[in-house]
């Protein structure tokens, strides 16, 4: 199979940054009583039904963000392509911009702009939410069973099911490529044609990759025998930090076999994988 162009898509941060994202604001604000508005107006009546009642807990399932209140009452966040939180210390400056949503005590300021969701839920609706959203590898009491009842009984190419939030919550493009490539699995693989065995390893090794990504608040696909210092060769140079081995890597030599790493469009978004190393 040919590398083909495909158009740039921007991304969606992975499970990793939002799991990042909710150790952050879980120390800046859990335990205490927070001023919450909406400088912007639109999250104006949702921020009124938590403002000054204490945060009890910061949750991620997946690519979703839960901050829970004393007043049984969830402030419920998806980024989507643009959103952006800013946590800083010291008090709430002027707001400038449109900031959707400001979390604020005397030593703390959290800023959110440009989400896809914002908004307010009752604890019996934050349970539903969470139940449409698939089992999380980063979580402990993620249930991979619901993922392989998913995946072995599906057409679906396996590359498709990874970027499934229902299937595989929080993986990304990043992740989908990358652990694909660690065990030599053709994207275009039909998930029915990926056996238990696989299936496991894939689940272990984006347990273990997006854990350490939660940590580093970056992702590091490669292996200690790949690294730059041990192969002899440049570090990885790209905006996304980490070193991989074939995300963004089109038209480049594999680094364990020397093919081209191609790339591709699958339900539009960029693919990347070695053809030698990843065969079907």
């Amino acid at each position: 199979m040919r590398s083909q162009a495909v158009p740039l898509f921007l991304t969606v941060p992975e499970g990793n940054v939002i799991h990042h994202q909710a150790r952050r604001l879980g120390r800046a604000f859990s335990k205490r009583a927070v001023r919450v508005d909406s400088p912007q107006g639109r999250f104006a009546d949702g921020a009124a039904r938590v403002d000054g009642h204490v945060i009890t807990r910061v949750e991620a399932h997946g690519k979703h963000l839960f901050i829970g209140f004393d007043n049984r009452q969830w402030i419920h966040i998806h980024l989507g392509l643009f959103g952006k939180w800013r946590i800083r210390n010291g008090e709430a400056p002027e707001p400038r911009g449109q900031v959707r949503l400001r979390l604020m005590t005397d030593e703390k300021c959290a800023e959110l702009r440009g989400p896809t969701v914002c908004e307010v839920l009752s604890d019996g609706e934050k349970k539903a939410a969470v139940k449409r959203i698939g089992p999380d590898p980063i979580r402990k009491d993620a249930d991979p069973e619901l993922a392989w009842n998913r995946v072995h009984r599906s057409s679906t190419t396996i590359g498709a099911l990874l970027m499934n939030q229902q299937v595989f919550a929080g993986v990304g493009n990043i992740y989908r490529a990358e652990v694909l490539f660690r065990h030599g699995i053709s994207p275009f693989r039909p998930g029915k044609e990926v056996s238990r065995e696989e299936f496991e390893a894939i689940w272990a090794d984006l347990r273990e990759l997006m854990t350490a990504g939660t940590k580093r608040a970056r992702i590091d696909t490669v292996r200690p025998e790949h690294m730059p210092e041990v192969m002899g060769r440049a570090p990885r140079e790209d905006r996304h930090g980490g070193e991989v081995y074939v995300y963004r890597r089109a038209g480049r030599p594999c680094y364990l076999c020397g093919a081209e790493v191609l790339i591709a469009e699958m339900q539009g978004r960029k693919l990347y994988w070695c053809p030698a190393c990843q065969p079907g």
